[in-house]
């Protein structure tokens, strides 16, 4: 089957993700299980979702909380056994649910077996199994790259006389994509779990596999060039152009073996994380194609600014271009970054009305961008980004780069379930691994499942009314130009056709539609996300960041 004829279900995916650490306590040590997972897993069906991605359960000493894997094939003590994770899925497959799972396959722990034997001498069998390189002629690191999370990328192995590469801490060091054996290896362990039932991998750091060969120094970002799409601006690993190490075009030549092994099991699902692109959009386009990856997400709309209309119609026609066949996998967040809610609160939109619309416009954004998408736990809930002291904080990078950075922890803190003091029903513990934030026990779940009109009812209204809308589950998209700050696009084909319609602005908008479409028959209003949107002839008004989906005419 060629990538233009996919499932639906790949092509247009909603794919919740779920932070085990944070999602659920079954057992009350106060950190996250697979127990946990599967005790909640009703709630990711009820919002609509086709599939969850669960980030990295695996062995692991914890130092990156699970993306220092140690062993790829058994379960850390901690979130259960293979037994848990067995009836997980089961679970899940009962509730209509795919489960995605994190393969962190760019890097290991530096506990693993694999680097234990690397590291012992310069002719083990394993010796190449990782990216080693001889000192500088000064006896130090062989270049100038620099780790994501601080410093040089290169660290200095007494026992071999030489440095490791590491993207990321020290203690995670980066395998050798070049060697055979390692990619083997790798697709062994994918393997090993599609065996037992998973439906495909989130692939970890996908772009970063390969490296520069020749060891060239990265050159420094001129200052008046563009940081990429969800760098922070005091992060000082965008003070370089890391082309070493991010994007490399090896990378896309040593995909076709992951992609011939989810080939075996029909129906499975390679989403690739592109990360610290220059370009997220062209970057991403790359690593989406038959023989490579079924879909990519990015940065693109992971935005410390306000979103604009002009800004985002330049983005989907780029989209548009790049990738004809709803390759791309949207999303405004993941456990990477601060949360959504979190980076517009800082423009100053404090006005109870207004934020609930933005909400809702930003949850109607998702529903209609042609594609699939990804939803971080907490988003639907409308989280803010939790604010912690420093001696509550627990992430390796943020720890770090304090208080310049402040890190991953406060869109990681737990799920208030309910609005019970202290622990919002996450755990029995008296203190959970994170504090749960006063804030979010307002915004529960309990709570919104009470409340017709709350965010997460309109999440659930949305996505279920997208899942059952087949013009908005393939089909072509049509981008309007349109004045002001009024985005407005058209989804579907012969079966029918949605226009979707986005005021960015503060103020009410009009949208005149019989400049959109050539037929005398006028539009239908088929869902006011909110109640404030008219149709009067042919004449839209919306309030201020409001939406609405129209039925076209000619599927009227």
């Amino acid at each position: 089957m060629s990538d233009a004829s996919l499932r639906d279900w790949r092509r247009d995916a909603v794919i919740y993700q779920i932070y085990p650490r944070s999602f659920m306590d079954s057992d009350g040590d106060g950190v996250g299980d697979l127990g946990g997972i599967r005790e909640r897993l009703g709630h990711a069906a009820a919002l609509g979702a086709d599939a969850v991605w669960i980030s990295p359960f695996v062995r692991s000493p914890m130092k990156d909380f699970g993306y220092d894997v140690s062993d790829y094939c058994d379960i850390e003590p901690m979130f259960g056994d293979l037994a848990a994770f067995d009836a997980l899925v089961a679970e899940a497959h009962a509730l209509g649910l795919r489960v995605l799972m994190d393969q962190v396959w760019n890097h290991t722990s530096d506990r693993h077996p694999w680097f234990v034997e690397s590291r012992r001498d310069r002719s083990n069998p394993k010796a190449d199994w990782y990216v080693w390189a001889d000192p500088a002629a000064d006896g130090g690191p062989p270049n100038n790259w620099r780790a994501t999370f601080g410093g040089s990328a290169w660290q200095f192995d007494e026992t071999r006389r030489q440095y490791y590469l590491h993207n990321f801490l020290e203690s995670q060091p980066d395998l050798n994509w070049y060697n055979p054996e390692v990619r083997a290896a790798l697709i062994e362990t994918g393997r090993f779990w599609l065996e037992r039932g998973v439906d495909g991998f989130r692939l970890d750091v996908v772009n970063f596999y390969a490296h520069d060969r020749s060891l060239a120094d990265n050159p420094a970002r001129p200052a008046d060039a563009p940081r990429p799409a969800g760098a922070g601006r005091s992060d000082p690993y965008f003070d370089w152009i890391n082309r070493g190490t991010v994007c490399r075009p090896e990378t896309l030549e040593l995909l076709g073996e992951l992609r011939a092994m989810a080939d075996a099991y029909p129906g499975t699902l390679l989403l690739g994380e592109i990360s610290s692109a220059e370009d997220a959009l062209r970057d991403a386009a790359g690593y989406v194609a038959d023989g490579r990856l079924h879909l990519a997400y990015n940065a693109a709309l992971v935005s410390d600014e306000p979103f604009t209309a002009a800004g985002l119609h330049d983005l989907l026609a780029r989209s548009l271009e790049l990738f004809p066949h709803n390759r791309l996998c949207w999303t405004f967040g993941t456990h990477d970054f601060p949360r959504l809610k979190g980076r517009w609160a800082a423009h100053g939109r404090r006005e109870e009305a207004l934020e609930r619309r933005l909400d809702a416009l930003l949850a109607a954004l998702l529903v209609g961008l042609p594609g699939a998408c990804c939803i971080y736990q907490g988003d639907e809930l409308g989280l803010p980004q939790a604010q912690l002291a420093l001696e509550d904080m627990r992430d390796p990078y943020g720890i770090a780069n304090y208080p310049h950075i402040l890190g991953r922890d406060g869109c990681r803190t737990p799920m208030p379930w309910t609005d019970e003091v202290p622990n919002g029903g996450f755990t029995s513990a008296r203190r959970p691994w994170l504090p749960m934030p006063a804030e979010h026990l307002a915004l529960a779940v309990s709570r919104q499942d009470a409340d017709p009109h709350s965010l997460l009812a309109d999440y659930r209204r949305m996505l279920c009314w997208r899942r059952d809308t087949p013009a908005l589950r393939g089909g072509e998209t049509t981008l309007f130009d349109v004045q002001g700050e009024v985005l407005a696009l058209e989804r579907g084909d012969g079966r029918g056709r949605i226009l979707c319609a986005y005021n960015f602005g503060p103020e009410p908008a009009a949208l005149a539609l019989g400049r959109l479409h050539d037929a005398a028959a006028s539009y239908t209003l088929c869902a006011g996300v909110s109640p404030e949107v008219e149709l009067d002839g042919d004449r839209l008004r919306l309030p201020p960041f409001g939406a609405a989906f129209l039925l076209a005419p000619e599927s009227a």
